[in-house]
């Protein structure tokens, strides 16, 4: 009949009839059902922004009392979460940073003690060119546990000098554009909208993402922008150019966080800033000059490198607390503590593959072992005092120092509970700190506590044992003429 509405009928799997009246009310309550359960899922695994700078020293925020740079953002994310004082990374330099966040384990298991560069430069130090693809990896873990993954910024786990080395995409992410890698070279600046379109589209699936920020900030060359130059004119050209890059990659980072208030995901999102070491400094009273990066460009160069510690000793590659110990805050909503300060948990690099795992009910492989243990406890404001186990460093330095680097001749480092003993690559020099009462490593107590040291040494020994003599795998570019 005209203008009449007639329902349709639906035969069940028993023969009965359905109206369609009733079809359309179980359709509804099937729906009610999946949107009831949506929050538990988000609860159950939260985003993850983990933000990587390159370079940027524990005391170049202005909430770590900074006297002229400017960081309103990262602020922010100590406003609202929790500053924690005692992470350290795995290396005073790049690519072994970025290996221990990647795999959980100590770069020296793979024989990455420096940073990847030219194919017979890589050679000559017993390193790989790349990272290889086939270990157990952070970004494929959580893509296995359902995560859109994405990675922007630097790479670094090879070169963008070695064009055989393997895409990012190959070790577990959905999306990238990065830098320093072989292939296309993402600009310096275009991090944190790629950012933000991945996060709009996962939020648009009803997807976990999981997004390693790893910005160039303050890396050379020193890509500035007029526009923020012209914040701070009070100062000399190289203090200049290092504040208003500092204050580029803040207003990047904040771009970002504003995106997550305006897609309602800052509540359901972890948010971690922290560094790949701490600051570089040029020897001696470099002139200010134009320098080209092949995977960057042109920008300043190491003269305007003007990073600080906050007190802590050495910069960027030595193994004392100014090289490896760098800012960590974390911006959990409801799980970590607002404004708050953690002095005492003892923090690593390697720690972050099972405390993101265990973040995201994502499995580890059978039988991989971690070097880092999960935090989770203490990303929810209950800190620990005390590691299960030690904390090791290998890198390649001389003994003795040169003098405009006297704290860069440490090859070794051991921690264990309060204690960090360094030791130059023949163990003819030793040094000994007690992490707690004294940890900007003033007062050396190695002659003082002879059996502290030797307990240490026998760790260190042993740890050294259970390295591999050179790398294994599919690591090696056609390049080489050989391994």
């Amino acid at each position: 009949m005209a203008g009449s509405r007639q329902w349709a009928t639906l035969t069940t799997p028993r023969g009965d009839l359905w109206s369609g009246m009733e079809l359309c009310t179980a359709i509804m309550l099937c729906l009610c059902a999946c949107l009831a359960d949506a929050p538990a899922h988000a609860a159950e695994q939260p985003n993850i922004l983990f933000i990587f700078a390159d370079d940027w020293g524990w005391g170049d925020l202005s909430c770590h009392g900074h006297p002229y740079v400017k960081t309103p953002n990262i602020d922010r994310l100590a406003r609202e979460g929790t500053d924690f004082h005692r992470f350290s990374v795995a290396s005073g330099v790049c690519s072994p940073s970025r290996t221990a966040v990647m795999t959980g384990h100590f770069p020296a298991r793979y024989n990455i003690d420096g940073h990847f560069a030219w194919v017979d430069q890589n050679a000559a130090r017993n390193m790989p060119d790349w990272l290889d693809p086939q270990a157990t990896l952070l970004p494929r873990l959580l893509q296995e546990a359902g995560y859109a993954t994405a990675h922007y910024g630097k790479w670094h786990l090879a070169n963008d000098m070695i064009p055989d080395s393997p895409l990012p995409a190959v070790y577990g992410y959905d999306d990238y554009g990065a830098f320093n890698c072989s292939g296309e070279q993402m600009p310096v600046h275009d991090d944190a909208k790629r950012t933000i379109r991945f996060v709009e589209q996962a939020a648009a699936k009803g997807q976990p993402f999981f997004v390693n920020l790893w910005i160039h900030e303050p890396h050379t060359p020193f890509h500035v922008l007029p526009t923020y130059r012209w914040r701070f004119p009070e100062l000399d050209e190289p203090d200049n150019i290092y504040a208003a890059t500092l204050a580029h990659a803040d207003a990047r980072i904040g771009e970002v966080l504003d995106a997550l208030d305006r897609l309602q995901l800052t509540d359901d999102t972890l948010v971690i800033f922290s560094s790949d070491n701490g600051p570089a400094r040029a020897a001696g009273n470099a002139a200010l000059e134009l320098m080209y990066d092949t995977a960057t460009g042109a920008g300043f160069g190491i003269a305007a490198s003007k990073g600080i510690t906050g007190g802590r000793k050495g910069y960027k590659a030595s193994l004392f607390e100014g090289g490896i110990g760098v800012p960590f805050l974390v911006r959990w909503p409801g799980k970590t503590p607002a404004g708050g300060v953690d002095r005492e948990t003892m923090l690593s690099a390697v720690d972050l593959l099972p405390t993101f795992c265990e973040i995201a009910a994502a499995s580890l492989p059978e039988g991989y072992i971690a070097d880092g243990v999960s935090q989770v406890a203490a990303l929810q404001g209950r800190p620990n005092t005390r590691r299960s186990s030690p904390l090791f460093w290998r890198t390649q330095a001389n003994w003795p120092p040169a003098k405009s680097r006297p704290e860069h001749w440490a090859s070794f480092v051991v921690v264990h509970d309060r204690w960090k003993l360094l030791a130059s690559g023949n163990r003819e020099h030793l040094e000994l700190y007690d992490l707690i009462a004294d940890p900007l490593e003033a007062v050396d107590q190695a002659a003082a506590l002879p059996q502290v040291v030797r307990q240490l040494l026998e760790q260190l020994d042993a740890w050294e044992k259970t390295l591999p003599a050179s790398p294994a795998g599919d690591v090696f570019s056609s390049l080489r003429t050989s391994p």
